[in-house]
């Protein structure tokens, strides 16, 4: 990040401005370089600091002299790659003596837990212990489809959750944290776990957490358990276009080795039932509570797996935060299919609006939280900035543009009018 020469800041010029205090609620690690001699220890310090479990953002401020600035000709350093630590044999042992006790257990799961290795050991516990795995409701990433463990995330909306953990007498962390209300709801409760549920952790989000679990099954001495079918997944469907016919066609048509990118928001809540059998595939996803993430998660991921199709599954409310991505897309020629939700308002906010008693929107209420007037022409937004784009308000209509758009190379968006 870049900020004003060092000995320019005391003039107090436009744009000087406290950059420490911005950057350090999204930061895992915030330095302001002090010198030339500084930018190189300093950025190795800031990959080794991001690299860490479980992940986070390094900001580095570089003051405009020291970039322009005479760097001294030495060695330059490695950035430090620290191994995550071992899980406590404390921890290890009472998760182990809990899952002895009879009593209904989940599971909870969350970060590196949920690579398909790391999974597979989960199971083979929850297979000898007859407890249950979910994942955290948001996840960073999560290795899914078929030969891998099927798993279910808790549900956002606070009643499905209380539904999924109704009689849930132990939870145990792996990496997560305990579930809770995304926000207070009148006469609902903020933990959708039921009174009396007993929390613990077998591991942190910043230790390793396949160590963990593999130390939890060599405790309980649980046996290789096979992975179970993937439940079928529907005939393809003809019709009217809902979010249920998109994921059924994912499901059939999903790209081997695909990463997915989801910011579908409301229209994705339901995906995971017609995608455990779908080609192997990586699910990425907001982790957080802000919107527009969806695009630039999709531009970062295929930079990074050049030789992977990428799938972006964006609610359009949300993509209009960040649709510049398009042109980026188109610039540097990326593999991403770009499916937009177009229902054409926040849908979730409408969601919100009922959960806290106020009921349907109003007129007034409606013009805050839909966008259909004028409506968003998703098609020539994208063409304007160099990206292919169809429409489509049909089943068939948009498995024909799916299998189009992941049996080409380059950047493409469909439209689905739902």
């Amino acid at each position: 990040m870049g900020d004003h020469a060092s000995y320019h800041l005391p003039h107090d010029a436009a744009l000087t401005t406290d950059i420490e205090s911005l950057a350090r609620p999204m930061s895992g690690y915030v330095r302001r370089i002090g010198s030339v001699e500084d930018v190189a220890p300093a950025t190795a310090e800031a990959v080794g600091r991001a690299t860490q479990a479980p992940g986070a953002v390094s900001t580095l401020i570089l003051p405009a002299n020291f970039a322009w600035g005479q760097a001294p000709r030495a060695s330059l350093p490695k950035a430090m790659r620290r191994s995550p630590p071992a899980a406590d044999p404390d921890r290890v042992r009472a998760a182990g003596k809990a899952l002895k006790n009879g009593a209904k257990t989940v599971i909870l799961l969350s970060g590196s837990a949920l690579r398909a290795e790391a999974l597979k050991t989960a199971q083979d516990i929850a297979a000898a212990s007859g407890a249950t795995l979910l994942a955290q409701q948001a996840n960073a990433r999560m290795e899914r489809g078929a030969g891998r463990v099927p798993i279910n995330r808790v549900p956002y909306p606070v009643d499905q959750a209380m539904a999924v953990l109704d009689g849930t007498e132990q939870l145990i962390l792996v990496g997560a944290k305990a579930p809770v209300a995304f926000f207070a709801y009148p006469g609902k409760p903020g933990s959708p776990l039921p009174d009396g549920c007993e929390i613990s952790t077998l591991a942190e989000p910043g230790e390793d957490l396949a160590g963990a679990l593999q130390a939890l099954s060599d405790e309980i001495s649980a046996a290789p358990a096979e992975i179970g079918r993937s439940p079928a997944i529907p005939d393809l469907a003809s019709g009217k276009l809902t979010p249920e016919t998109i994921a059924i066609t994912l499901g059939h048509h999903m790209p081997e080795n695909a990463v997915v990118c989801d910011e579908s928001v409301t229209s994705g809540r339901d995906f995971f039932r017609f995608t455990f059998g779908a080609a192997p595939h990586d699910w990425l996803q907001l982790t957080g509570g802000a919107i527009g993430v969806g695009l630039p998660l999709s531009v970062g991921a295929a930079i990074a797996c050049p030789d992977r199709k990428i799938v972006n599954l964006q609610a359009d409310g949300s993509a209009m935060y960040t649709n510049q991505a398009l042109w980026t897309m188109a610039r540097e020629r990326l593999d991403v299919c770009v499916v937009i939700f177009s229902n054409r308002r926040y849908a979730i906010l409408h969601g919100e609006l009922k959960g806290v008693g106020a009921g349907e929107a109003g007129r007034n209420a409606r013009r805050m939280l839909d966008f259909d007037d004028p409506a968003i022409d998703w098609v020539k937004l994208a063409q304007s900035m160099g990206v292919e784009a169809a429409s489509t308000e049909t089943a068939e209509g948009f498995t024909d543009l799916f299998k189009r758009a992941t049996h080409t190379k380059g950047p493409f968006l469909i439209e689905a009018v739902i």
